[in-house]
């Protein structure tokens, strides 16, 4: 390896490092920073950034601002609180799967944080240790996006696993059941974890000093009143999910052409953008949703800070790998094809500094394809890329302040959490879980 590689590596190692701190259109920044010197002061030539993810990315993120617009998403999350409400004393296990249960509907991880205080209150109220639900149901939540058919994530690996003529459903065939099979192994972990919460000091000491009081819980339903359309447009959303994954998955609904003496046929990543772009569209007219509400959600301006940080990013890395290709591939895929499990090593390392499932997936899907990796083995293993829980995040941090119980901690060592357990269970679980799906799907 000549100097030059070890320089060009430098400036992508500091600027995925100095963007993961700063996040969103940080992280973008730091990409196009790092494009800027490879190509402008190294001579390097540009990469292609990955258009067809972006486009998936933006169509979804269109289609579920229309949703929120119109009162889908307010009515998901008291469907939801009803839900949370109906089993309190299993709350550790009710609450993981009913937050990641609306991730996974919606494709965002934002639909839950509305969930989350409900999930410490409940808790709480039934006389079960907080931190054990909570902690257990913003893991799992926020790696819902791996089984979600809408999420970003989700549109990058079906954007690139097409080009390996991996069909829709077989992604969703191993991820959900994988996801499944994760999240109840991340609950059981912290089951019994802790002090009961009437013998735990720190709450003792917030009840004498009475900085907690019970509560009796549900005022947030009671008072919703969803909005006139609400239903409707959730409806539509799901029918324009079932066309997705039904299209996408079934060969000969998709129309071909013929073009001299090549067929080709209706690629599903502009399957995917043109049927949610559509179902915005009858959402907005069916629902008669405002047009001043189109973009100004937290889903439109959240999913698209997401955007620019794919976008940056992943043409920063795919500009060093297109360059470097054939040695890497001499260098390396060997160790990866004799010890692939030494990849999800270095992509979980790396998912935890990049602080997004969707750019850790669009970053490292392709590099293992490179390295000669099956691609049955990377749908397997792709919970191995959700390691952004390491360092506490806004999820973590947030819900942190939602036990009032005080239970829920975020260490003193930065990464000694009470979401640490759960996280590491999850990865390790769904990774192995998922290889043996993997094994059966494909």
């Amino acid at each position: 390896m000549d100097p030059m590689f070890w320089l060009q590596f430098l400036v992508v190692m500091f600027c995925v490092a100095v963007g993961g701190r700063l996040g969103g259109v940080g992280l973008g920044a730091a990409g196009g920073l790092g494009v800027c010197i490879m190509v402008l002061v190294l001579g390097v030539q540009p990469g292609s950034p990955p258009v067809s993810v972006l486009l998936i990315i933006t169509a979804v993120i269109a289609c579920t601002s229309v949703l929120q617009g119109a009162g889908g998403l307010d009515l998901l999350v008291r469907l939801a609180e009803k839900l949370l409400r109906k089993w309190p004393r299993a709350i550790t296990f009710v609450g993981p799967f009913v937050c990641s249960f609306f991730v996974m509907l919606v494709g965002t991880a934002y639909v839950a944080f509305a969930v989350y205080p409900v999930v410490a209150e409940v808790a709480a109220s039934a006389k079960v240790r907080p931190e054990r639900a909570v902690s257990a149901s913003v893991i799992c939540a926020g790696i819902g996006v791996m089984a979600s058919p809408m999420s970003a994530a989700m549109a990058a690996m079906v954007g690139i696993m097409s080009t390996q003529g991996v069909a829709f459903w077989q992604i969703l065939a191993v991820s959900v059941p994988t996801f499944l099979c994760a999240t109840a192994c991340a609950a059981l972990s912290v089951f019994w974890r802790g002090k009961e919460l009437e013998d735990d000091p720190e709450f003792q000491r917030r009840l004498a000093n009475g900085d907690y009081q019970w509560l009796a819980g549900g005022e947030m339903t009671a008072n919703f009143k969803p909005e006139p359309y609400a239903k409707l447009s959730v409806t539509i959303f799901l029918i324009g999910i079932l066309c997705s994954i039904l299209i996408g998955s079934v060969p000969g609904l998709r129309p071909e052409w013929t073009v001299g003496e090549k067929v080709s046929q209706l690629p599903i990543p502009s399957l995917i953008q043109m049927v949610m772009l559509a179902t915005a569209f009858v959402i907005i007219l069916l629902c008669r949703v405002p047009s001043h509400k189109f973009a100004s959600g937290s889903v439109f301006r959240s999913g698209l800070i997401g955007v620019v940080g794919v976008f940056g990013i992943a043409w920063l890395t795919g500009t060093f790998f297109d360059q470097h290709t054939k040695m890497l591939s001499e260098v390396f895929s060997t160790a990866a094809q004799e010890a692939p499990w030494l990849f999800c090593i270095v992509a979980f390392c790396l998912s935890t500094v990049i602080f997004s499932p969707t750019v850790s997936t669009t970053i490292m899907m392709p590099i293992g394809l490179k390295l000669g990796l099956p691609p049955e083995f990377l749908v397997g293993t792709w919970a191995c890329c959700y390691g952004d829980f390491l360092v506490p995040g806004g999820a973590q941090i947030g819900c942190t302040a939602f036990d009032r119980t005080g239970t829920t901690k975020l260490g003193s060592f930065v990464i000694n959490h009470s979401y640490l357990r759960p996280g590491l269970v999850f990865v390790v679980s769904g990774t192995v879980i998922g290889w043996c799906f993997s094994k059966l799907v494909f």
